[in-house]
This record gives C-alpha cells, sequence and structure tokens, in this order.
C-alpha cells in the first residue's frame, strides 16, 4: 500500500512538473521545431520498389460518411504518378500523407460529376505553388473537361494573380498557372503509352452522363483498371480480364432503399427522389463481384461506396451476400494501398 501511494506520489509530481516545463515558451519552441520537422522529413509511404500502385485517396460517394472523402485515387507506376479523380477532401489526404503534388503528372477524370471534380483547384495550388513546375498541370478528361478547366481558371484568376505578385516566379509562376486540358477520344483512347506505362480510357454506362469512362493501367507486366460510376457494363468485364487489381464502384442499393423509405415516412420527398434515381446507374457490389469472377480478376477492390458504412454494422449490412459470390475482394477505405511490385505475382494490401 505504501509502494503504490509513493508511485502515485511520484506520478503527481511528475505531472506538475511536465505541465509547469510545457508553458515555458523555449520549451513550447522547441516541441513546435520538432513537429514541424517531423511533417517536412515524413515518408509518403508509398512503394520504393518499382511497381505498379494504387492509394485511395477519397473511398465514398457524394453522401458522407465521417473520415472519408469524395472519389480519388493516386496511381504511381515507377516514378510516374497520376490522379483519377479528386473529389472533395481527397487533395486534404494527399497533402497529410505527404504527397509532392509537383511530381504528379496528370489528372484522369472519368466523368464530370461534382464529387469526381471538386477538389481539382485545391490540386492545382498544391501542383503550382513552389512546385517548381515547367509546365501546367495536365488533365485528362471526357467531353466537357475543357469547360471544367476553363470555368477554375477564370474563377481563380485573382487568386493567381495575388499570389505571383506577392511570391514572385520562383514560387507561384504565373505562366504555369492554370492547366493544360486534354479531350480523351474514345476512338484513340490510349492516353500515354511510353512502353514501360500504357493507360488507356473506356467507355461505361453511367447514362445520362455521356460519355463516363474506366481507365486501364499496364506497366511492366502488372495491370489494374479503375471502372469510375458505372452501371454493370461489359466494357469493364472486356477491359479487365485477367488483370491483377479491378477497383470497382459498389452502391449497396438494399441500404439505399433504407434512405429511400425513410426519407418518404418523414416527408422528404426530393432525398427519396434522388435515392430513388441513383440506383438506375450504379452497380451493386454483388453486380461488381460478378464481373470480377466473370474477367477472372485476381483481386476486387470496392470503392466510390454508397453509402460509405460509418461503422462495424453497418459495413457488415453494405457487404451482405458478396461472400457468397467471391472471395478475394476489399472495401476500400481512405488511405487503402495495393501495390504490385514488377516481376512478381505478389498482390500486397496496406495502407499509407
Amino acid at each position: 500500500m505504501k509502494l503504490m501511494l509513493k508511485f502515485t506520489l511520484v506520478a503527481i509530481i511528475l505531472g506538475i512538473t511536465s505541465f509547469v516545463i510545457i508553458q515555458v515558451p523555449s520549451v513550447q519552441d522547441r516541441m513546435m521545431s520538432l513537429v514541424v520537422s517531423g511533417m517536412v522529413n515524413a515518408s509518403d509511404n508509398l512503394p520504393k520498389e518499382d511497381a505498379l500502385s494504387v492509394a485511395v485517396c477519397g473511398s465514398r460517394s457524394p453522401i458522407p460518411s465521417p473520415g472519408r472523402a469524395e472519389t480519388c485515387m493516386l496511381v504511381k507506376a515507377g516514378e510516374d504518378m497520376f490522379v483519377v479523380d479528386i473529389g472533395n477532401g481527397s487533395a486534404s489526404n494527399l497533402q497529410s500523407w505527404n504527397i509532392n503534388f509537383g511530381d504528379i503528372n496528370a489528372v484522369l477524370l472519368t466523368h464530370l460529376h461534382s464529387d469526381h471534380i471538386s477538389d481539382l483547384p485545391n490540386l492545382h495550388q498544391g501542383a503550382w505553388i513552389m512546385a517548381g513546375r515547367k509546365d501546367k498541370l495536365k488533365v485528362f478528361g471526357p467531353e466537357g473537361v475543357e469547360r471544367v478547366t476553363k470555368g477554375i481558371e477564370m474563377a481563380y484568376g485573382p487568386d493567381y494573380g495575388f499570389r505571383h505578385e506577392h511570391h514572385g516566379d520562383d514560387i507561384a509562376p504565373k505562366k504555369y498557372a492554370g492547366f493544360n486540358t486534354q479531350t480523351i477520344d474514345l476512338n484513340n483512347p490510349i492516353i500515354v503509352d511510353t512502353g514501360d506505362l500504357k493507360i488507356s480510357a473506356f467507355k461505361v454506362i453511367h447514362e445520362p452522363i455521356e460519355p463516363s469512362l474506366g481507365f486501364k493501367f499496364e506497366y511492366k507486366g502488372r495491370s489494374l483498371v479503375i471502372t469510375g460510376d458505372t452501371s454493370y457494363a461489359q466494357s469493364v468485364i472486356d477491359n479487365s480480364m485477367n488483370v491483377d487489381v479491378l477497383f470497382h464502384e459498389a452502391q449497396a442499393n438494399h441500404m439505399v432503399e433504407v434512405i429511400e423509405n425513410f426519407s418518404k415516412e418523414n416527408g422528404a420527398m426530393l432525398r427519396a427522389k434522388v435515392m430513388a434515381d441513383i440506383k438506375t446507374y450504379h452497380t451493386t457490389l454483388i453486380e461488381a463481384a460478378e464481373i470480377a469472377n466473370t474477367a477472372q480478376v485476381k483481386q476486387l477492390v470496392f470503392y466510390h461506396l454508397t453509402p460509405a458504412p460509418r461503422n462495424y454494422i453497418t459495413e457488415l449490412i453494405f457487404v451482405r451476400g458478396v461472400d457468397e459470390i467471391r472471395k478475394d475482394w476489399i472495401l476500400a477505405e481512405d488511405g487503402t494501398l495495393v501495390v504490385l511490385p514488377v516481376d512478381s505475382d505478389d498482390i500486397i494490401l496496406t495502407n499509407m
């Protein structure tokens, strides 16, 4: 008993001493220096070995879910990096992972719904300010993408001018503000072909959005497909045949119907109408699992989750029935990282 009292007394004294010490400005400044050093020197956790990899920088649809950003994928092929879609909150995820935006080769947009493009201005700022760029950020997307980037440039025109005037060319070179935008031509769907890396686009079904695209990445014998938003589509099967990983959007219509019915019962008829509408142009988890099986995909990753699970119980409800169709699948979270090393068949599932 006496020994316990001594330990308690020592703990109280240490606690009081620590509290007093951290009130000293010089101690606070030293602690702040350590925090800044940790932020600046933090690793981005992307693979250092030669690989094709994807980090999920946004895993949800427009329906909010705490801890998740709207849809975004960071693809790294060797030393090249691409962002596929850039929804709300996803640029902040990339920043928190210490991704150097200046190293991003291009942004690829599957379609022009707001939850796939809304963080493009923030991504641009990070790729422009202090990035040492010698060109504008490239953006590839479907017909209409130039209207989006021109609109951002118009809206942010004053900001570009203010930052350039304040910081100068070394930090904010005005001639590299804005975008180098290219509309994807599905008659010539290859976006990149370096010999080692090939990126191609294909049409999916997301009517009335026309066109809506998926992307296939092939790098030194490894391969993956990102569907974007789509209904059940033969084009996804055709382009996903035998790929290592299929990232497929996933909507739990049995949960959407609960939201729809609840909305009706509580007089929220417009919300109910939206829930009814979205069931017409997305893919259920069961359908996506069947697509993966038909295409003989090695690993299936569900992303763009609608409605994204908020806890263990809603996750159980969300994935109901999937295990009866397929075994090799995972549910994406913000930070899910899939690594495909070259000269290997390994599929490494980890986290940023």
